[in-house]
């Protein structure tokens, strides 16, 4: 197959990281391509280089067999090369139509041609099988949907070759399965794609091929169908890593959390949790399983202080705390890993440092006698997570913000989990997360449970539910619809029970097939 890409001997030095050293990678047309590794890996800074954000320090750049020089997304544009970003750049008060032609609009002489326009939108999208509402307002869509619109501009840029970076971070195990059937429909239309991801079993799904970066360096590339999950975790991780997590049985203590009767309502005074009754002891995990926007949000933010509830009751170690502050609930033994890192888990601007001491900043001994921060304590206590939880690149005084997402995640973990709270609630704790440091989270949850915390958590990933849980609640519009302990869950049984099904009927009709099999 015809090459329309080479990258030879890419290197990109930032101060303190060689993000790329001397990097080799190739597209064919017509190919879905993986990029995988851990994060911070160098994945998204080669194919940065490649639509012209940042710029090469060395190698060169073949496209369809001419030597090019790419110093700004123009010019990858002009290359017929489009990438569509984890963080989407939409305008959310405009349609569909508005942002996808937005900058290189259709006109009838000064003015736009909305009819044309909203034609061309509707034709783009059925001919790659993306359909969607040209006239619809990015504000009302979902998050899978937005990622159509821009799969869609840069369709409609006339985009040959499309970099997706890390596109499913943010989707719905459904909406993945969607993104799945695009890339093939894609694919069979001529496009040629670079899938940046960390998440093993997609990459078997939808690739062609895939190619391992670790620290900067390519460890080497594989036809997809000549290799398999375990393989390509050892090449990411360079050493073998459990894909399920070893623990021993739990040994529940008392009860530590209490629902009673919870109600909670959202912004426009809609019920988004109803009458929720719930228990979690010390010692053990249960784990909510559930398809996302079925309450979870609205339920861990009710605990944590951050939504108020409009009914029932919630207690922590006994004490009533509805209606308590987040800080006070926090005080009271309580840790959070929220699903929104960036709304919820970290303040962007500041260090490193400074987030992993949120919500103990003026404590001892972060603070003199004075009333001074002690900006020694606060730099050893930093140099000790980063290292515990292998935070990268290990540099305490840089903004948050400029690590990867995967470290952004290490860092509100490191946070939360030294604390040694009571109650710790995770939401999507592994969320954008590589499978090192999913293998890393993992152990620390058990090792939390073992300690003798009580652990809440929620994920949209079943298999992490049923490698981590003890008892497993199903959350369905709001309501829990069924709790059961570990060894009664399983993966058919939880997504039946996720799309409303009832316990009853599940049963009713195990008995019915094995009673037609006998």
């Amino acid at each position: 197959m015809a090459k329309v890409l080479e990258m030879r001997g890419i290197t990109k030095q930032f101060p303190r990281v060689l993000a790329n050293d001397h990097v080799y990678f190739d597209l064919e047309h017509g190919e879905i391509h993986a990029l995988v590794g851990e994060n911070g890996s160098g994945k998204s800074t080669l194919m940065s280089i490649l639509y012209g954000l940042y710029q090469k320090d060395a190698g060169e750049i073949i496209v369809r067999g001419q030597h090019v020089e790419i110093t700004e997304p123009r010019r990858a544009i002009d290359l017929r090369i489009g990438m569509v970003f984890q963080h989407f750049m939409l305008v959310e008060p405009l349609t569909v139509a508005e942002n996808i032609v937005l900058g290189s609009e259709i006109r009838k002489g000064p003015f736009l041609d909305y009819k044309k326009m909203i034609a061309e939108v509707r034709r783009l999208s059925e001919e790659y099988g993306l359909q969607i509402d040209p006239e619809a307002k990015i504000a009302d869509l979902s998050v899978g949907l937005q990622q159509r619109v821009e799969i869609l501009k840069a369709l409609y840029r006339g985009a040959e070759i499309l970099i997706l970076d890390e596109p499913t971070a943010v989707l719905t195990p459904q909406e993945v399965d969607d993104l799945i059937q695009v890339l093939r429909n894609l694919k069979a239309k001529g496009t040629s794609i670079v899938f940046i991801t960390h998440k093993i079993k997609e990459v078997l799904a939808v690739s062609d091929r895939v190619s391992v970066l670790r620290r900067g360096r390519k460890i080497g590339t594989k036809l997809t169908s000549d290799t398999n999950e375990q393989e390509l975790a050892e090449m990411m991780v360079g050493r073998v890593v459990l894909l399920q997590v070893e623990k021993g049985s739990a040994q529940p203590g008392p009860e530590v959390l209490r629902l009673e009767g919870v109600s909670v309502k959202d912004q426009f005074g809609q019920v988004k949790v109803n009458n929720v009754n719930l228990s979690v002891r010390s010692g053990e995990v249960l784990g909510i399983a559930g398809v996302e926007g079925n309450g979870q949000s609205e339920l861990v933010e009710a605990i944590a202080g951050l939504r108020r509830v409009s009914g029932g009751k919630i207690y922590l170690s006994g004490q009533d705390i509805t209606g308590w502050s987040p800080l006070r609930i926090r005080r009271a033994g309580f840790g959070f890993v929220p699903e929104d890192r960036h709304r919820r888990g970290l303040v962007l601007d500041y260090s490193v440092a400074d987030n992993l001491i949120l919500g103990i900043h003026g404590s001892k001994p972060f603070v003199t006698s004075a009333g001074l921060r002690n900006q020694g304590k606060i730099g050893e206590y930093a140099e000790e997570l980063i290292a515990e939880y292998d935070v990268r690149p290990p540099v305490a005084n840089q903004a948050v913000r400029n690590l990867s997402g995967g470290n952004q995640q290490k860092v509100v973990v490191a946070r939360e989990f030294a604390q040694n709270p009571d109650l710790l609630i995770c939401s999507q704790p592994t969320r954008g997360v590589d499978v090192g440091a999913i293998e890393f989270i993992h152990k620390q949850v058990i090792a939390q449970r073992d300690r003798g915390a009580a652990v809440l958590l929620v994920s949209a990933e079943l298999d992490e539910v049923l490698s981590l849980s003890d008892r497993v609640a199903v959350m369905y519009n709001g309501e829990i619809v069924s709790v059961m302990p570990i060894e009664e869950a399983t993966e058919h049984k939880l997504g039946f029970l996720m799309l409303g099904g009832r316990l009853e009927d599940y049963q009713a009709g195990e008995v019915s097939g094995s009673a037609g099999q006998s």
